[in-house]
Formats: structure tokens, C-alpha cells, sequence
């Protein structure tokens, strides 16, 4: 055998390597994390979901019987919008240090307290006796729960490449969705519990939600896997450590030696201190994603809230467990619309723009439908709050996953960490002004020919706003690029930190918006 076919082999043996390794790649990427299983964060994050949105159902359950919050509580409609507006102001506030916090210690850990905390505040809500009540556990739900949704896409930039989160950040969101409908449908159950033991319906409903919160953030202790290290590292054991229970690893043998090799800037962990805060803060792609995020999660939040409300106003003669059942379609339509499109917006990911855009589209001709079709009783109307739910589905999880991809390249860890939380936290304005300012907070406009009609033009209004937002993010991304730190000024994709990065330069579409060291 001759040089030349020592070396073909070689060269063979390698090609065949490196193809048993990229599709070995493939099959990590969907071990453990994947919707399949189930995942910890789906789990969670119903809960969360759940108990932080039955505020909105108590509003119209039993309602006949005098046994809703307002009658047993005592409360005006300001005062309701007022409670649920307290939780967000709280949330928008402590979003960004709870997911800093996350950062420098152990996901699983913090995750964990978050769930917790969640259970018992909101068991505590079965005892609430006055406005004051309301307005305390609505204030420190805000705070335990703060840092929960852009924490997990945070902890998703640690298993994943930016450009795959979509997906998987859209599969978790469908557990909001899937909360809502089911927590919708069970509503009627707890209604028919009420007056037992002394409580009434809505009180069963918060006290059983928040104890199986609470048994649900222990678990994740051991349930939720942290951090991944190194081939061959050990945890710290040391100091507080210790006492923590150790969760399963999300990858072992092969699989994390491949990771490791996928994702080495993961593993790459750099201090940060308040100037790589100050550089996230003052880079002007942050501000767009936070408007773009302020539209779509106020309407969101506001359909959550008071998409009951919305039902009794176009027919009036519906029964507490008639809006309770009618409530859940809106957010199966949101459901579907996250399957079917996220997928498709990874795949296209250099087109997450105009696939959110589409979708806010979405939403306004389902609040015009809303506001306007027929006579007040009219069905019409209500088709009109499915179109919302189906285009609400793929605009968040769009929003954190364009984030993700645009900072972990240009600020890496402390990037990611950051901008989540600024656009999760600051976006979350637009809920507390659709909680607070509409609705049953501007009662003159409940009663007018068309019920609602201001407060559904002024969702439109935030709509454009966040339309506007994205397309102005696409044109400066085109003109100015997205100026990728990892990438050295050789432009060489070999100085790329990683096998991710360079798969998504080559394959993925990253190369046509123009690059800057």
C-alpha cells in the first residue's frame, strides 16, 4: 500500500467519523430536553401559569350565588384591575436581578425556589378576606415568581444553540396555553365544590393549586438537571452546596463529549461584572425586542385576565361554568398556532420577524372581529377571541428566541441572562397598562355600544407598535449587522468558539445579515 493510499484511508476514516459524530449531534440534541419526555420546565411552568392566572377566572366563577372575588371580597372593579396590575410592577422590577441571580448559582436551585414560592403564595390566596389581602399576595406572587420565564430561556442557551431554541422555548410556552384551556375547564369542577367545608369555589381552587406548587418545586431539586459540565468534572460540593440534593445530568458518556464539543463557549464561563451589565443595557438591539415584547404580552395578558369578561360582555346570559368552559378554546387555538409554526421558525430562523409580525396581524383582525361583528350575543365575536389565541401563539416564544440569538454571540452568558430578563421584565409593562388602564379599569367603557371597543383599539394600538418595532429591528440588523464578538476580525469560520457556531454560519442562515468583529 502506497502514501497515497495510506492517506485516502485516513482521510476516509475521518470523513466517517465526523458523519457518525454529526448525527449522533442530532440525536443528543433531542435527548432528555426534548417535548417528548415531558420536560421539568413544561411542568413547572403550568403550574406557575396556572396559579398566577386564576385571579382572573375567581372574577366570574359562582357568580350567581354571590361567591365570585368581588361579592366575597368586597371589591370594586378598580380594585380588581388594580390587584391584578400589582402583580406586574413587582414582576417587572425584580425580573432582572432574579435572573442575574440564577446565573452565578445553580439553575435547578433557584428554579426551585421560584416553584415553591409560587405554591405558597398562592395558597395563601384561598385566604384572602379584603382588598388588602389581594393586593399583598398579588405584590409578592410578583417577586417569587419574577426571573421564571426568561430564566428558562436562559437555561436553554446552556443545552442549545440560540438559533434551536425557538422551538423548545415555544413547546414550554404551550404549557401557559394548555394551563389556561385546562384551568379553564377544572374551574367548573371547583365551582361545583362551592360552599364545601366553608370555602367557596375559587378559594378550593387557589389552596389546591399552590399545595401541588409547592410538591412540584421540591421535586425539582432532584427532577431538574443543572448546569452541564465538563467531560470528566465534578460538581462542587462545598459550602451551602452540600446540602443540596444532586439532580440527574442531562448528558453523559458520548453525548456530553459531543456537547462539549458543540457548545464549548458554554463551558467557556467568563466573569461578569456591572460594565458587561452597562454594555448589554446600552446595546440598542435590546430596545426594539422590548417593544415588540411590550405589545404581544400585553394583549396576551390581558385576553388571560379578562377573556371571561370579554365572553360575559358579547353574551350576557352565559353562567359562570359556561365562561369557564368557553375560555379554554381561545388558548388550544394558541397551542396549535406554537406547534405548527415554531418549528418552521427555527428552521427559517433568519425570518422570526416577519413570522411575528404575521402573527400580531393575527391578533388584530381577531380584535376587530371582536369588537365589531354583529350584534351584541353575536358568535361572531367570540370567533374573534380564537383568532387572537391562534395569533398570540408564536409571538412571544419568537421574541426571547430572536434575544438569544442575537446577545449570547455579542455578550455571551451574562448576555443571554440579561437581555431575557430586560425584555421579559420591561415588556411586561403592556401587562400591567391591559390589567390595570382596560377593561374593568375604565368602566365607562364597558358600557358603551360596542363593550370593550376602547380598550380592544388600544391593544391594536400596541400591536402596530410592536409591528413597527420588529420592522425596524430587520432593517437596522441589515444595515448594520449583528456584530458578533465570538467572531475574530479574520472573519476565518475556524475562529468561530464552537461546532454550533459554525453550523449555523454555514447552514442555518446566519450569513445573511452581515457580520462585524
Amino acid at each position: 500500500m502506497n502514501a497515497d493510499d495510506i492517506a485516502r484511508d485516513a482521510h476516509n476514516a475521518e470523513a466517517s467519523r465526523l458523519s457518525r459524530d454529526n448525527e449522533k449531534r442530532t440525536n443528543y440534541q433531542e435527548l432528555e430536553m426534548g417535548p417528548e419526555d415531558v420536560p421539568t420546565f413544561w411542568t413547572l411552568y403550568f403550574l406557575c401559569s396556572a396559579i398566577r392566572s386564576n385571579v382572573g377566572l375567581a372574577q366570574t366563577m359562582n357568580e350567581d350565588s354571590g361567591h365570585d372575588l368581588a361579592s366575597v371580597l368586597h371589591l370594586s372593579p378598580k380594585q380588581v384591575s388594580t390587584g391584578l396590575a400589582l402583580f406586574y410592577v413587582c414582576y417587572v422590577i425584580f425580573d432582572f436581578p432574579s435572573n442575574l441571580i440564577m446565573s452565578k448559582l445553580s439553575p435547578h436551585v433557584w428554579m426551585s425556589r421560584i416553584v415553591i414560592g409560587v405554591g405558597i403564595i398562592g395558597s395563601c390566596m384561598a385566604a384572602m378576606k379584603a382588598a388588602w389581602s389581594l393586593y399583598l399576595l398579588r405584590l409578592l406572587l410578583g417577586i417569587v415568581i419574577a426571573g421564571m420565564w426568561p430564566g428558562m430561556s436562559y437555561y436553554l442557551t446552556l443545552f442549545y444553540p440560540p438559533s434551536r431554541t425557538g422551538k423548545r422555548i415555544g413547546y414550554y410556552f404551550t404549557a401557559a396555553q394548555l394551563s389556561a384551556s385546562v384551568v379553564g375547564l377544572v374551574s367548573a369542577g371547583f365551582q361545583e365544590m362551592d360552599g364545601l367545608e366553608g370555602l367557596v369555589g375559587f378559594q378550593w381552587m387557589f389552596l389546591i393549586y399552590g399545595i401541588v406548587g409547592i410538591s412540584v418545586g421540591i421535586a425539582l431539586l432532584w427532577w431538574l438537571p443543572d448546569r452541564p459540565l465538563k467531560p470528566g468534572e465534578t460538581r462542587n460540593r462545598e459550602g451551602w452546596r452540600r446540602f443540596i440534593p444532586q439532580s440527574r445530568p442531562a448528558l453523559t458518556g458520548e453525548d456530553a463529549r459531543l456537547h462539549y464539543e458543540d457548545l464549548t463557549r458554554v463551558y467557556k464561563r467568563k466573569a461578569w461584572g456591572w460594565k458587561d451589565l452597562l454594555r448589554v443595557m446600552m446595546d440598542w438591539r435590546l430596545w426594539p425586542l422590548v417593544v415588540m415584547y411590550f405589545g404581544v404580552v400585553g394583549v396576551g395578558i390581558g385576553v388571560q385576565n379578562y377573556g371571561t369578561v370579554i365572553i360575559q360582555a358579547i353574551n350576557p346570559s352565559l353562567s359562570g361554568i359556561d365562561l369557564s368552559l368557553l375560555f379554554a378554546p381561545i388558548w388550544i387555538c394558541d397551542l396549535i398556532a406554537i406547534l405548527i409554526s415554531m418549528p418552521i421558525s427555527d428552521r427559517y430562523h433568519h425570518h422570526r420577524p416577519i413570522i411575528f409580525s404575521a402573527a400580531a396581524l393575527v391578533q388584530i383582525a381577531g380584535l376587530l372581529i371582536t369588537t365589531f361583528a354583529g350584534p351584541t350575543g353575536s358568535w361572531a365575536r367570540y370567533v374573534g377571541l380564537l383568532i387572537i389565541g391562534f395569533g398570540l401563539g408564536p409571538t412571544v416564544p419568537n421574541v426571547m428566541a430572536w434575544s438569544n440569538e442575537i446577545f449570547q454571540p455579542r455578550h455571551g452568558e451574562v448576555g443571554v441572562a440579561a437581555a431575557s430578563a430586560l425584555v421579559s421584565g420591561l415588556g411586561n409593562l403592556g401587562s400591567i397598562l391591559t390589567t390595570y388602564a382596560l377593561y374593568t379599569g375604565w368602566p365607562e367603557d364597558e358600557n358603551s355600544s360596542h363593550p370593550f371597543r376602547k380598550s380592544n383599539l388600544v391593544m391594536i394600538g400596541i400591536l402596530c407598535a410592536s409591528i413597527a418595532a420588529a420592522a425596524l429591528m430587520l432593517v437596522l440588523l441589515r444595515a448594520f449587522g449583528v456584530e458578533r464578538n465570538l467572531v475574530e476580525e479574520s472573519g476565518d469560520d475556524d475562529a468561530l468558539p464552537d461546532g454550533a457556531a459554525r453550523r449555523e454560519q454555514q447552514e442555518r442562515g446566519l450569513g445573511r445579515l452581515r457580520l462585524r468583529g
